[in-house]
């Protein structure tokens, strides 16, 4: 079929067909084998040329802003290239080209449409395969921006913003977007369900590529490090090289890395704000004000007041609620490993204790521990400093965190201590007991094996066995679990 398509000899109704298909097959065989094809390249490239399109097309090494610079009519056909925005009638805008009291001949606008998909298919597959076949080995600067650029083409593909798809929102494209055009009569996949999927590949192909980058040389570039997008594993990097950082490049990766805080605090602070703090005291009688109207009880209270005759409850005294709260202080302290495991714990649970240090009564403390321990403190209110204080990575000893947690439980029935790691520890017996000793105190003790966002770690079975036998068992998944067991402590 390809040697036919090549040398012009298929026609018919089925050729445009035909012409997609070798366009879609040469794209797979370039994502999964990065070797040229040669019936398949030779092909594409008739069927390009056919439907009066640039070469340029089809070279893996032309980016989409390099061909809409020496083609800029192409950079409207690429916006919204995969939703079914163009007129179905008319894709390519032939009705405004004709004269308008002229007759139209549906035989050729059949051939016009199939044309067109034609011509879409050829621009979908150089927008994918620009995307999803990203470079190996050590990537460079320019080929990080250069991905981006074609990663942003392909959102406005998809009806978004560059961006949009990369950090989570969505577009404002519709429902009916087919990557492969609405021609052949197949029904088309619900956009909907497109972008959740793809957004979270772009993020991971970005991740990918800025781990094997020269990050020192982007962040360097003020225009550059713009484009990044923060994530975990960008910021694990940040942490990890901000010693060898200074001047423009120091101050990118903070206002990254404040980006990224932000971004998180946003969302965990959603989950805590509702949180109260201190029992109702029965001690101090309610104020008398309309807001604290107890209007259930009230009507309960004088139902012996009822009129059947009048249809009337006559209110002879009012009830209102109790709303002064014990001002005893929680102590909410937060021991997390800082080792190279644990750095999305560490990050979640910084921005989780300076939330909880925002609210009235609680006296948070922070420690962080790999084979030494810091106490962080001071900076509890300010996660982004809190971060930059750390020294990810090395081994785990939790023995020296414990002898810095354990002078702060001054009172223990009023204080909670929440141990953040794997617990794969080379003095696991002395660190264990002394939890325990936490424990059989009166303190709360809640052992957590992970805070990530996406609900994934793992815990050393002999800690695990021994915190369940303890009646403490180790607190595990989504970081929403913990906001709701120190929410139930501190009410």
């Amino acid at each position: 079929m390809t040697e036919h398509i090549a040398t012009g000899d298929s026609t018919g109704p089925d050729a445009d067909a035909n012409r997609r298909q070798v366009l879609y097959w040469r794209l797979l065989a370039r994502l999964f084998d990065h070797e040229e094809q040669p019936t398949l390249e030779s092909a594409s490239l008739a069927v390009v040329e056919d439907a009066g399109l640039p070469t340029a097309l089809l070279d893996p090494r032309a980016s989409i802003d390099s061909i809409v610079q020496r083609h800029p009519a192409l950079a409207a056909e690429f916006d919204g290239l995969m939703t079914e925005e163009q007129d179905p009638e008319d894709p390519q805008g032939f009705e405004d080209s004709q004269d308008p009291d002229s007759s139209r001949d549906p035989g050729r606008d059949g051939e016009r449409d199939r044309s067109a998909e034609v011509r879409r298919a050829a621009l979908v597959s150089k927008v994918l395969l620009n995307v999803f076949s990203s470079p190996s080995g050590t990537v460079t600067a320019s080929q990080l921006a250069r991905w981006q650029s074609d990663a942003g083409w392909l959102e406005r593909a998809l009806g978004c913003q560059p961006g949009d798809l990369r950090g989570g929102r969505r577009g404002g494209a519709g429902a009916g977007v087919s990557p492969f055009g609405s021609g052949g009569g197949g029904s088309t996949p619900d956009l909907s369900r497109l972008i959740p999927e793809i957004g979270p590949d772009l993020g991971t192909i970005e991740a990918d590529l800025v781990n094997r980058m020269r990050l020192r040389e982007v962040l360097a570039d003020p225009q550059l490090a713009a484009q990044l997008t923060p994530s975990m594993s960008l910021i694990e990097q940040l942490l990890r090289d901000k010693d060898n950082l200074s001047g423009v490049a120091l101050a990118n990766a903070k206002s990254l890395i404040r980006r990224f805080v932000d971004e998180v605090a946003e969302v965990l602070r959603t989950q805590v704000e509702k949180a109260t703090v201190g029992a109702i005291d029965r001690s101090i009688p309610p104020k008398r004000v309309f807001r604290n109207l107890d209007l259930d009880r009230t009507i309960w209270k004088n139902l012996t007041n009822w009129d059947p005759e009048e249809e009337r409850l006559y209110v002879d005294r009012l009830h209102y609620r109790r709303t002064a709260r014990k001002t005893t202080p929680q102590r909410l302290i937060v021991v997390v490993d800082q080792s190279g495991s644990m750095v999305d714990s560490m990050v979640n649970c910084t921005i989780l204790a300076s939330i909880f240090a925002g609210l009235p009564k609680v006296d948070v403390h922070l420690i962080a521990y790999d084979t030494k321990a810091l106490d962080l403190t001071p900076w509890v209110h300010d996660p982004f400093e809190t971060l930059l204080r750390t020294d990810l990575g090395g081994g785990t000893d939790g023995t020296v965190a414990m002898a810095l947690a354990q002078p702060k439980i001054a009172e223990p029935r009023n204080t909670v201590v929440v141990w953040i790691s794997d617990f794969y520890e080379w003095q696991s017996e002395p660190l264990f007991e002394s939890m325990a000793a936490i424990h059989r105190s009166g303190a709360k003790f809640i052992p957590v094996g992970s805070v990530t966002s996406a609900g994934r770690g793992s815990v050393n079975p002999w800690f695990r066995d021994r915190f369940k036998d303890l009646g403490t068992p180790v607190l595990s998944g989504h970081i929403r679990k913990l906001v709701h067991e120190l929410k139930a402590f501190l009410t």
